[in-house]
């Protein structure tokens, strides 16, 4: 069994500890509650923590103005706690202050085990809210960068987009392959991972709403559907023609060119010299030659999409830090 420590799990022990320590410190009724409310606020992001921090103090605000209210004024019973739930719980939904329904209530119920109201209660209720909130959200400052971990995803589909075209040229060049084809569902896999990382990545920036990250995979995301679009055309073709094998270099150059860099010119000048030089050739001889050369404009056509792809997604983009 492999036994790890996660950075959140660290920092939920430590904040649990500091919390109630700080409590303990000030002698606060129900100081173990600080902890609770600590654990509670630990978020994986810090927009996130900001806005699971302000949902939960409202909603423990909320929750003692019902509690004072409905306490005071039907009870401390079983049947007035009920009540209070029922108008308590479609409030915080309304609001949209739902992530703070778990921590109010352990407010609501301390109130309820006291059996009274009084300033000194209401303070100290207050107190454990701020400490407990207060302590998650200084841990939340530190989430570590995924920077790493991004270009580790950048690399490799970059290194997966080359050997499937690599592959894709190899087959029109020879006609066939023993390629089993695992980088496609792998390249599915990883742009997924790579998305759903940039975009946590995004989430722990307070003021940042974008990331080059996120834009480059959405890009080689779009990309991809005309990779797989391009492989039944691609090998339905058993054979070469001289149009094939220029084709096939030139998705060879593609491939080696792969990177964040900005080549979409050249490549888009290499496909239109290309193709005017088919449109110059002699016409085809046999249906077999008029099927393989349309399916080779057809390609020549999706290629271009996947440079204009490139273009349009990725040319605003700063790509500094790439």
């Amino acid at each position: 069994m492999n036994f790890k420590i996660g950075y959140r799990t660290l920092k939920t022990a430590v904040g649990a500890a500091i919390a109630i320590a700080i409590a303990q410190l000030l002698q606060l009724d129900f100081y173990a509650s600080a902890a609770i409310i600590t654990i509670l606020c630990i978020s994986i992001t810090k927009r996130k923590s900001l806005i699971v921090s302000w949902q939960r103090f409202a909603a423990c605000l909320i929750g003692m103005a019902y509690s004072v209210i409905i306490f005071e004024l039907v009870g401390y019973e079983p049947w007035s706690l009920g009540l209070l739930l029922l108008v308590f719980i479609p409030t915080a939904v309304m609001l949209k202050v739902q992530e703070g329904i778990v921590t109010s209530l352990v407010i609501v119920l301390h109130l309820y085990t006291l059996q009274q109201v009084s300033t000194a209660i209401i303070i100290n209720e207050l107190l454990l809210i701020i400490i407990g909130i207060g302590v998650a959200l200084i841990m939340n400052l530190y989430m570590p960068s995924s920077e790493k971990v991004l270009r580790v995803y950048l690399k490799d589909i970059e290194d997966h987009f080359k050997k499937i075209l690599h592959e894709m040229a190899e087959y029109l060049r020879h006609g066939q392959s023993d390629w089993d084809g695992a980088e496609i569902p792998e390249t599915v896999e990883l742009l997924k991972k790579g998305k759903n990382e940039a975009l946590r990545n995004v989430h722990n920036h307070i003021m940042r709403y974008e990331d080059q990250y996120y834009h480059y995979f959405k890009m080689r995301e779009k990309q991809f559907e005309i990779v797989e679009r391009l492989m039944p055309f691609i090998s339905s073709l058993e054979r070469s023609l001289p149009q094939s094998v220029q084709l096939a270099d030139f998705l060879d150059e593609l491939s080696k060119s792969l990177s964040p860099a900005n080549h979409v010119v050249y490549f888009l000048e290499r496909l239109d010299q290309m193709e005017a030089e088919f449109r110059e050739m002699e016409l085809p001889k046999t249906r077999e030659e008029f099927e393989i050369r349309s399916s080779l404009f057809y390609i020549m056509h999706e290629l271009r999409q996947y440079l204009h792809i490139k273009d349009s997604l990725w040319n605003h983009v700063d790509k500094r830090s790439i």
